[in-house]
């Protein structure tokens, strides 16, 4: 299934929306918890690394970062897809709510995710699974931070090599009738379309009401580029340098066939291109889609 952990991208993404909403003049989704609840050490640590390209035996304790030696860098290659998908799917999520009305929101592998404490509509159930080793790690800044939990908020702990994804949300209070909207985003970029496509049964055995399902996935071209120079080549070369290797790309058609099997059809379908025209266009800070990312909605 999809196994996160504390993943250092996931701070990466964290950071990166931090970032954003504190320096950019034009913002493209403005996350004002994310540095809060990455905190100043992480938030310094990530930077730095960063700056060291991505040596992570080069962290100072009592040193910070400098911003003018990122800042290309932040923009160009990692702010793209973390600020596109999430304003994307927060975007799908309040419409389907909007059609819809009571509404439960699963996030898998939600990591720092800050969506339980910038809701403010109590029509959405939220349900944030991830692995334990996160869950404690984001509890420990909620405690830290002295927020208070909202009574529609569900810290779900899940070790998704080992247990029965049905099986936890149910345990967790989960409603099959409730329609709900399943996000899955930054995994596929490491799972098989095996294991993605399986993930995609339980969604579909899970749930008995109006379903949607969000996530971004990466084409063959992330294998098969072989130019140095390319964001595609850097951005694989990035993560396997954090031990996070990327390994597989989809086509779309593929996905489509998947989620058709699983009683999904394809709502919408943003290809680089799409993606590009509607998060950034005449941006001047060098922010780009990446050619190699799309976005799908498959609805039940």
């Amino acid at each position: 299934m999809i196994d996160k952990h504390e993943s250092i991208t996931a701070k990466i993404c964290s950071f990166v929306r931090a970032y954003h909403s504190a320096y950019s003049d034009d913002i493209i989704f403005d996350d004002n918890l994310a540095y809060d609840l990455l905190g100043q050490e992480d938030y310094v640590r990530v930077g730095q690394l960063i700056e060291n390209s991505y040596d992570t035996g080069s962290y100072k304790k009592d040193a910070l970062f400098d911003r003018n030696a990122i800042e290309q860098h932040v923009n160009e290659f990692l702010s793209p897809i973390p600020l596109s998908r999430i304003r994307y799917t927060e975007k799908m999520l309040g419409d389907f709510v909007k059609r819809n009305g009571k509404t439960q929101y699963v996030i898998l592998g939600a990591g720092l995710d800050t969506f339980a404490f910038r809701n403010t509509d109590e029509n959405i159930e939220i349900y944030e699974l991830d692995h334990p080793d996160t869950g404690r790690y984001k509890k420990e800044k909620i405690k830290e931070l002295e927020l208070v939990i909202p009574k529609n908020v569900h810290f779900v702990s899940i070790d998704f090599n080992k247990d029965n994804l049905i099986d936890v949300l149910l345990n967790a209070g989960f409603d099959r009738t409730v329609p709900t909207v399943f996000s899955i985003l930054g995994v596929t970029y490491y799972l098989t379309l095996e294991i993605f496509e399986n993930t995609l049964k339980m969604l579909d055995e899970i749930t008995d009401s109006k379903a949607m399902v969000i996530f971004d996935y990466p084409d063959e071209s992330t294998i098969t580029n072989s130019d140095k120079n390319s964001k595609v080549f850097k951005l694989r070369e990035m993560t396997a340098k954090l031990g996070e290797k990327m390994t597989y790309g989809y086509k779309t058609s593929e996905l489509t066939d998947a989620l058709r099997r699983h009683s999904f059809t394809v709502f919408e379908h943003k290809d680089p291109e799409s993606i590009n025209n509607t998060f950034f266009k005449d941006r001047t800070d060098g922010m780009r889609a990446y050619e190699n990312v799309h976005f799908l909605a498959g609805v039940k």
